[in-house]
Order: structure tokens, then sequence, then C-alpha cells
């Protein structure tokens, strides 16, 4: 098997502790057998979306314990399915637009089918509106948090400016990168200082070891949180509670988490100001955590 290249989307600082120590463990010792068997990246995020809705017809019976159980069983492995696909693309050099689009809706499709279930297993129309409210919530938290998450890893790198994705016939692709990109104007300013960098690695590490922090506190906006919190809100009897878990705490982190990176960006352009008048004031990261 061709050893798959460094993943450098992946920063030890900022990732969830369950994908440092079960998720991504379990992915890579799986990934030779799949790749000796051909299996395809496409293949792999089809199987965990498989998992994902074998997991939601579970908890059609959350109300029951075992069943919530598996539940969280077959919520893990599609988990683990998530982050093999993305090995398996780069092993066997296969990454392609629709595979990540594919990648993406399939995130979105395991959740669906999970809150849908959940949401008809009580039935009431206050429910229902509960669950759209928690849906539209999770929906922004998430494409906030992985718009957040790229950037971080991109800069990290000392990159500047992300590159465009390889265009696609497709207009489902086009789309979705589309709204992708946009996000990316929200944190310009940054981007366009370290552009400007002689030595754009020095404002980098500065970067990383500040914004570090909001990015771990952002890192509750992960997939795995939110199936553990399902599994414990069934297991509490009542799985609203993993809605307005949703709503309220996860809203105020996203919140909190956005407004300290921008602040974060905001002292080191300040640095990077008074380092121009003064090359020889290096960028230190301590005081890049200082008011």
């Amino acid at each position: 098997m061709t050893a798959p290249p460094t993943d450098r989307s992946r920063d030890r600082r900022i990732e969830d502790p369950t994908n440092l120590w079960i998720i991504h463990p379990a992915a890579r010792a799986m990934l030779p057998g799949f790749v000796a068997r051909g299996i395809s990246a496409n293949s792999v995020s089809l199987g965990g979306l498989a998992l994902g809705g074998l997991a939601a017809l579970s908890y059609a019976q959350w109300e029951s314990w075992p069943f919530a159980v598996l539940g969280l069983a077959l919520s893990i492995a599609w988990l683990v399915a998530d982050g093999l696909d993305g090995m398996v693309a780069r092993a066997t050099g296969t990454a392609s637009p629709l595979g990540r689009v594919l990648d993406g809706l399939c995130d979105h499709g395991v959740f669906t089918l999970i809150y849908v279930v959940l949401a008809s297993s009580i039935g009431t129309a206050a429910c229902w509106a509960l669950t759209f409210a928690a849906g539209a919530a999770h929906a922004i938290q998430s494409n906030l948090y992985e718009s957040e998450r790229a950037r971080f890893h991109r800069r990290c790198n000392g990159v500047a400016v992300a590159a465009r994705p390889v265009s696609s016939g497709n207009p489902l692709v086009g789309l979705y990168d589309h709204v992708a990109g946009m996000l990316e104007r929200f944190a310009g300013r940054f981007d366009a200082v370290l552009a400007g960098q002689a030595a754009p690695a020095d404002l980098a590490n500065a970067y990383g070891a500040a914004a570090a922090a909001p990015m771990r506190l952002m890192s509750l906006l992960s997939a795995n949180v939110r199936v553990y919190a399902i599994f414990f809100a069934c297991l509490a009897s009542d799985p609203r509670w993993f809605w307005w878990f949703e709503l309220i705490p996860l809203s105020v982190i996203l919140l909190v988490g956005l407004v300290w990176h921008r602040r974060v960006e905001a002292r080191l352009v300040r640095s990077a100001s008074a380092r121009s008048v003064n090359p020889e004031n290096p960028f230190h990261s301590k005081d890049m955590n200082t008011q």
C-alpha cells in the first residue's frame, strides 16, 4: 500500500480527544485492508451513511437503554467511517470534488435521520418545532466551525489565501463550494497581513499558539460531541435535552469562540504592524493572549 501523505488538516492541539485516542486510530488500523481490497473512499462514505441510518433506527427505541447503547455504538462506527473515507482518498490519490461533497452530505444525512426519528418518536408539534430550530442551529454551527478549523490549519501552514477547490461541472458541487468559500471573506484582514510577511512562518507560528485556545473551545461543536450528547439525552429519558443543548450552550460556545478568534487575529495584526516599524521585535505568542 502506498503510504498516505501526512494529513495536514488535523492539528492535535485542537482535535477532539476521542478522535485522537479512539476514532482516528481505529480508522488507521482499518485503512490497509480497505485499500488492499480496492474499496473506494466514496463507498466508505456511503457505508458510513448506512451505519448512521442503522443508528437512527436504534434510536427509534430510545426509551429502552440497550437500543440507546446500540445507537451510540453505531454512531461511533459512523464516525470511524467518516474519518476513514478521507484516509482512503489520500492513500489512493482519489480525492475529488464529488467525494468532498458526498462526505459532507452523508454527515448531514446521518444527523437528519436521527433528528427525524427522535422527533417522530415524540410526535408533538412543539417537539417538531424544536427539532427544526435545533437543526438550523446545527447547520450554522457546523458550517462556521468547519470554516474556522480549515482556516486555522491553512494559516498554521503559512498559507494566506485558501486554495480554490478543483472545478467541477456538477452544479451541486459548484454551489457547495461557493457557499463554503463565502465564509473566507470575514477574516480577510489577518490573511492580508500574513500574505505580506517576508517570513510568514513567524506569524503563522504565533497565530497557531494563540488561536489554539479558541479553536479547542469550538471543537465542542464537532460531530463527536453531538453523538455523545444525543446518547446521554436519551439515557436521561428525553431527547429534547439534546436540542436545547444545541440551541443554547452550543450557540454560546460558537459566539464566544468566533469573537475570541477574531480578537486573536486583531492582536496579531497590531503586533505585525508594530513589527514592521521595529523589525527586531519578534512575535511572542504569549503577548497575543493578553488584552
